[in-house]
């Protein structure tokens, strides 16, 4: 007891609570409703591609016709050049710029970034966009100007380039930073779009397509890693990545 005249004073302080790491604006955390935003997305990719399947002409071809219509041009452009780069870079080069992201980010002891950006940019196309190629069985657009595997639906090549951006986007650049880099990859993602178009390798509905899978599986992937991420945050603002 304490207060009391003849009686020693035995309050006993607890001990302090040990503070929790401060977090670091890189890994940066998923947004609000991205697990609902996530299924929803990959959820509608998932039943177009079934529509595809059912309907050879869906109510969307008659766009899709248009637009490939209003394209006009020959491989020999300069338009056409451009597009040939972009092809390259959603290729073979679509799957080493992640890996070179990876090694840089292992080098500073960033595995779980590394583990994040691996998963969304090579592993989601793999076990994604293949899955929905075979369901959707769409045909290509006729006389292609490019070397196409088979299936259209979806563009591939567009769900890697926003695969990329998004983990990019999640594991380098802080608020300020990765408002411009959104616009970057708005403007890269427009660009490979209209590149698949113009070489007549897959449908306008086939890159949106691709681009919305790519948004769905991201997010779906970036609210799974969010505890491993935050860890990272936390240990990369108390310099203990390496602990």
């Amino acid at each position: 007891m304490s207060g009391f005249p003849g009686f020693p004073d035995r309050t006993v302080t607890p001990p302090p609570i040990p503070a929790r790491p401060p977090r670091r604006p890189v890994p940066a955390p998923p947004p609000r409703y991205a697990l609902a935003w996530g299924a929803a997305l990959t959820l509608l990719s998932v039943l177009t591609g079934l529509l595809l399947r059912l309907d050879e002409r869906p109510f969307f071809q008659g766009l899709d016709d248009a637009w490939a219509a209003s394209l006009k041009g020959s491989p020999a452009d300069t338009a056409s050049g451009f597009a040939t780069v972009l092809d390259r870079l959603g290729g073979p080069l679509g799957t080493v710029v992640p890996l070179l992201l990876m090694g840089c980010l292992c080098m500073y002891g960033r595995w779980r970034s590394a583990l994040f950006v691996f998963t969304t940019a090579v592993v989601a196309n793999v076990l994604l966009v293949l899955p929905l190629k075979q369901l959707a069985d769409r045909p290509r657009p006729p006389h292609t100007w490019t070397l196409v595997n088979d299936g259209s639906y979806p563009s591939g090549q567009v769900f890697s380039a926003v695969a990329l951006v998004i983990a990019a986007a999640v594991v380098l650049f802080p608020p300020g930073g990765r408002r411009w880099w959104w616009l970057f990859g708005a403007g890269y993602t427009g660009a490979m779009m209209w590149s698949r178009t113009w070489q007549h390798a897959q449908w306008l509905s086939d890159t949106f397509a691709g681009a919305l899978a790519a948004v769905g599986a991201c997010l779906l992937l970036w609210r799974a890693f969010a505890p491993l991420l935050e860890t990272e945050a936390e240990r990369m603002a108390s310099d203990t990545l390496w602990m």
